[in-house]
């Protein structure tokens, strides 16, 4: 093991401001860890509006990185780098970030590393578990949903992902239908627990089709259905109606995630990784129903299943600055010249799935 690295990580690339400290010797180490949402912020509006998200991070970052600073008793003389999330992610949150972390590496002297977001989700169970390379990682989050193989910090392999809505994205929209707050995700979750999932004949999209890609949009729209069924028949949605719906939603992108992940994992079992393990993180793996049947279905294969601690299945920097030190240790610099990107992804190689619009593959 190399020599102990210690850096400074930053995230803004969607509303989440987020600083922290990780230090790595011979095992990797949160020093402090800051995150300042802003649901608040965008509540009324049902949604993440770019212009709030942005502004709200030029205000917060800097008092985030002196919280982050103050809660490991550090300063920036004891630190060997600073990390910065440098896209993919709403552009002017990325930029905001980018902005801070070149003015403190030009003012401290300090390497600067610009991260892609994604890494920083695919490699934290290299930071929470001290995984071993290759694994499997189902990355699904509120913006994104792909399966990597991940053969370094800067060697990743997509063999499937979502051709539409990403899961957090379809539960965020399902919440809005159903008059839920935001974020979605925790919402549609506490419903779905009294719920009855059997009671929608919901679709399971791409089931019939081979491969690992995936499809959310259907199923939204599937519930959206329902919905204006119920109202029209009984002229409204009563409680346990919203419940039910919830439920048989969850389910059905349960019912996808866990077809879909076993066929990924078939495909990584042919490589015979020596010890293979299935990793998921974002967002959506803090869904329990989700996070259960995920590791029900690694069991049965005979895989290793690891997810992160709930805390770090959202966005956070300590994910940015352990990232930064795999990067900086795998022989990555960035000078002043790092720019903030809208669309990253993390197979370059892989071909652009549908829906990735006019300028390519958002990752």
């Amino acid at each position: 093991m190399q020599h102990r690295l210690t850096f400074l990580g930053i995230e803004s690339s969607c509303d989440d401001t987020a600083a922290a400290v990780v230090r790595v010797d011979d095992a990797a180490q949160i020093l402090s860890s800051v995150v300042e949402g802003q649901v608040a912020l965008h509540a009324a509006y049902g949604g993440v509006v770019p212009e709030i998200a942005a502004r709200a991070h030029a205000e917060r970052l800097d008092g985030c990185v002196d919280q982050a600073l103050q809660l490991a008793g550090l300063g920036f003389a004891d630190l060997d780098g600073i990390a910065v999330t440098s896209g993919p992610g709403l552009i002017g949150g990325v930029l905001s970030g980018v902005m801070l972390a070149k003015g403190l590496a030009a003012g401290t002297g300090l390497p600067l590393i610009g991260v892609n977001h994604l890494a920083g989700h695919a490699l934290t169970p290299r930071l929470t578990d001290g995984l071993a390379f290759p694994y499997l990682m189902l990355l699904v989050s509120g913006g994104h949903c792909q399966f990597l193989i991940v053969n370094g910090p800067q060697s990743f392999r997509r063999i499937g992902g979502t051709i539409d809505d990403a899961p957090g994205e379809a539960f965020d929209k399902t919440a809005k239908l159903l008059g839920l707050p935001q974020p979605g995700g925790p919402a549609v979750e506490a419903e779905a627990v009294q719920g009855d999932a059997r009671r929608f004949a919901f679709p399971r999209p791409l089931l019939d089709r081979p491969g690992c890609d995936m499809s959310f949009s259907g199923l939204k729209t599937a519930l959206l259905r329902a919905r204006d069924t119920l109202i029209a028949v009984q002229g409204g949605l009563f409680m346990q109606d919203r419940r039910d719906l919830c439920a048989g939603f969850q389910q059905a992108v349960a019912d996808v995630l866990v077809e879909k992940t076993q066929r990924a994992l078939t495909l990584y079992l042919e490589a015979n990784p020596a010890a293979p393990t299935l990793a998921v993180a974002g967002g959506v793996a803090a869904n329990r129903a989700i996070r259960t049947a995920l590791e029900a279905t690694s069991v049965a294969m005979g895989v290793r299943f690891t997810a992160p601690p709930l805390r770090l299945c959202t966005d956070n920097a300590a994910m940015i600055a352990y990232a930064g030190i795999e990067l900086f240790r795998d022989g990555q610099r960035d000078g002043f010249g790092l720019i903030a990107r809208p669309r990253w992804p993390l197979d370059a190689t892989a071909p652009a799935v549908l829906g990735s619009g006019k300028k390519g593959a958002k990752a």
